[in-house]
């Protein structure tokens, strides 16, 4: 299949520069216009009927081929992210505390110039959808599409989406079936207690003795109540307490991250959190406050859809650039809930290891979207897409 890669090679500079444009004006989540304006450009002069405003921002692109009864989803995310960039590149971010820290400017080029391809040399019969979805970053893009009836205007017999990965060789495939990324759960614990003189604790109820038992209690809900071989975490990411220390405050909070890979141990860990906090205020005589939030759902990928995938990946690369099974991620992914809706796969492409420029970290203010990946990852959607809706 070197054919295909080597013709997307050869016009992936149009996308580099393309994804480099998106790089260069991030926007956060829900606040995509720019860049779903772009998008909706680019595919409606490609012959696709294009919805704008779905979920907010969001955008799909449709192209019907042939009389084929099959419906495929291929999914791309667009926002960026709060942060700073410390890249100094020339096409670095120019809105002042926005960044593309996560590649989905990347995401975007990749499905785009898949899109281009399709459009103009792609043979398939059946209906391809085309998402590029607002709000990934925490904002849950992917329900309010959902929400905005997404699957009911373009029902689809399966979706599929891609994210790059740091830390592994650049354009190296990896695929995983089952249990994929963790679910991601959020709670503010506030401690109501008695303030008063430090030096008289005796006439207080001290939120901040109770705050710092619970954090090392919750310690014992991963270790002694969740089975050993699945995964599980609880991080107490902030402790917020008083401001002098000769005064006991009257309250106390912290903030928890709770993840899992089971939605079995996504139910174990909110039922024992919330009771170890319980307990805990109680016997320290404060009051516990549990704001629980539920974040994204435990990404699972389907079996048969994902050995399709692979089988994708092995005809266009080779064996020795593919991760059959790779690991489970404890990070999270707004496309589990298109994954509750569908059957479908969510991939990873290497964006680079050792070290190179690749491999610096999602979320960090130095990290860049490798660009060698624009051509292999559209290559993979082209392909995919000509597969699934076989003429």
């Amino acid at each position: 299949m070197s054919a295909l890669l080597d013709q997307l090679h050869r016009q992936s500079d149009e996308f580099i520069g393309l994804r480099r444009d998106i790089h260069h004006h991030p926007e956060l989540a829900f606040d995509e216009h720019r860049t779903s304006a772009l998008v909706a450009e680019k595919l409606q002069a490609w012959g696709y009927e294009v919805e704008r405003g779905l979920g907010g921002t969001g955008v799909v692109g449709r192209l019907v081929r042939g009389n084929g009864q099959r419906r495929l989803g291929l999914r791309a995310d667009m926002d960026a992210l709060p942060i700073d960039e410390a890249t100094g590149l020339d096409y670095a971010s120019r809105n002042a505390g926005v960044m593309h820290a996560c590649g989905h400017d990347g995401h975007t080029a990749m499905l785009l110039a898949a899109a281009r391809h399709l459009a103009e040399q792609g043979r398939y019969s059946g209906t391809l959808n085309l998402i590029f979805q607002p709000a990934e970053e925490g904002g849950g893009g992917a329900v309010r599409m959902m929400d905005d009836g997404l699957f009911d205007k373009y029902p689809c017999d399966a979706i599929f989406a891609m994210h790059n990965m740091p830390g592994v060789p650049q354009g190296r495939l990896v695929l995983r079936e089952g249990p994929t990324m963790a679910s991601s759960d959020y709670a503010t614990v506030t401690l109501t207690g008695v303030g008063g003189h430090g030096a008289m604790p005796h006439r207080a109820a001290d939120p901040v003795v109770a705050a710092a038992s619970i954090v090392m209690a919750l310690q014992t809900v991963v270790s002694r109540n969740i089975d050993p071989l699945q995964m599980a975490v609880v991080t107490v990411g902030a402790l917020h307490a008083g401001k002098a220390n000769n005064v006991i405050p009257q309250q106390a909070t912290l903030e928890i991250s709770i993840r899992a890979l089971d939605r079995d141990v996504r139910a174990t860990l909110e039922r024992r959190v919330k009771a170890l906090i319980a307990a805990q205020a109680e016997s320290f005589g404060v009051t516990a406050r549990v704001d629980w939030r539920p974040g994204y759902a435990v990404l699972v990928n389907t079996p048969e859809e994902t050995a399709f995938a692979r089988e994708v990946a092995l005809e266009l690369v080779g064996a020795d650039r593919v991760t059959l099974q790779g690991p489970a991620l404890p990070g999270s992914e707004d496309f589990a809930f298109m994954l509750e809706r569908l059957p479908g796969s969510y991939l990873f492409i290497g964006n680079g290891d050792g070290d190179s420029a690749g491999a610096c970290m999602v979320h960090n203010p130095g990290y860049d979207f490798n660009d060698d990946n624009v051509a292999i990852g559209s290559a993979y959607w082209a392909l995919l897409t000509e597969r699934f809706l076989a003429a």
